[in-house]
Parts: C-alpha cells; sequence; structure tokens
C-alpha cells in the first residue's frame, strides 16, 4: 500500500469519527449517523478531485473507503461511551483529519502537475469542505468561518510540505512532518486562544 494511500486511509477513520461524534451530539438516527460520517469523510477529497478532473473520484475507485468508512462508523457508535468527552473528542479527531488530508491534497495535486498556489488551495479544500458539510448539515456555523486558526493552519502546512519537496526528504517524512505541522498549530491556537483579526465593528444602536 503506497503510503499516500495509508494516510489518505488514516484521513478518512479520523473525519468519519468527527462526523459519528457530531451526529450523535444532536441526536440523529443510525441513517443520519452513518450519512454525516460519509459526507465528513469524503466531502473533501470529492470536491478536490471534482475541480482537477479526477474522476470517478477517489473513494469511487477503491472500494476500500467505503468499508472504512461504514466499519469506523460502528466502531464509534460501540464505543461512544469511550468517546464521552464529545468536545475532546470531536477536536482531537478533527485535528487529525484536517492534518492528514492537507497533505494528501497537495500531493495528488502536485501529481497533476498544478501550480503551487492550487495545490495549497486544494490541500486546504481536501481538508477543510468535509467539515464545512458536516457543520452545515447539523446546522452549525462550520468552523472554517469561525476566527479560530483553523484553515490557516492548514495552508501553512501546505506550504511546509511544499517547500520540503524542494530537498532530498522522502515523501514519507515529508507529509509526516507537514501534517504535524497543521496538528501543533491547531492545537496551540486553541490552548493560547489565537486568532485572526476580525474585522467587524461594532455598530452602536442610536
Amino acid at each position: 500500500m503506497e503510503i499516500i494511500t495509508l494516510i489518505d486511509i488514516l484521513g478518512t477513520i479520523a473525519f468519519a469519527i468527527s462526523g459519528v461524534l457530531t451526529a450523535m451530539h444532536k441526536r440523529m438516527d443510525a441513517f443520519g449517523i452513518l450519512i454525516i460520517a460519509l459526507i465528513t469523510s469524503i466531502g473533501g477529497g470529492t470536491l478536490r478531485d471534482l475541480l482537477i478532473g479526477k474522476t470517478p473520484v477517489t473513494w469511487m475507485q477503491d472500494q476500500v473507503f467505503p468499508y472504512v468508512i461504514l466499519g469506523t462508523v460502528i466502531f464509534a457508535v460501540i464505543f461512544r461511551n469511550k468517546l464521552r468527552y464529545f468536545r475532546r473528542s470531536l477536536f482531537l479527531f478533527d485535528t487529525i483529519g484536517i492534518g492528514l488530508y492537507t497533505v494528501t491534497g497537495v500531493q495528488i495535486s502536485l501529481t497533476f502537475g498544478l501550480d503551487p498556489i492550487i495545490c495549497v488551495i486544494l490541500g486546504t479544500v481536501s481538508a477543510c469542505f468535509g467539515g464545512v458539510l458536516r457543520d452545515i448539515l447539523c446546522n452549525d456555523i462550520p468552523i472554517i468561518f469561525h476566527k479560530e486558526i483553523y484553515a490557516t493552519a492548514c495552508i501553512l502546512g501546505a506550504t511546509v510540505y511544499l517547500f520540503l519537496t524542494q530537498f532530498e526528504i522522502s515523501q514519507t517524512l515529508s507529509m509526516v512532518l507537514a501534517g504535524l505541522v497543521i496538528m501543533i498549530i491547531r492545537i496551540l491556537a486553541v490552548i493560547f486562544k489565537w486568532q485572526l483579526p476580525s474585522l467587524y465593528k461594532k455598530v452602536e444602536k442610536v
């Protein structure tokens, strides 16, 4: 199994668990949980593949992905009591997911010979769009639109990966290091409450 496929599968698992946790928090039924987990885990990669003209999209070409998602949903539901700390668990798996999906998104985009800036954008789309769909369907404001450092971490990690590819560093190590950069930035941003500057200006009532 290629390293990029392995990382893609790990990202799928992380995002599927993230979707299950969100759906259970919203008290959805079994079908709702499965749909939210599916959309969360394949949404970003599907959009990326459609944008670069890679069809059928990855999860349709490799039957491993649907089975991985189904197995992950069953596992997460059975062991839901072990994941009772909802906020911490959701944050953890969401962070792992964006780290893994960003680097795979960038690498897949590179194989199509796209410009580095486009690769960074597609890597960020791969990591964030599934979560956006999850939050919209669950009637939440998508995390990416909050002031929290989220997409910014993906952009920085994708840039680090592109930088590392310019040197004689193995693809595996480059992907791992870039993924860790994203996860560490995201974790530190939450711990120290790093935020992007807001353009919102409070309007005083007359």
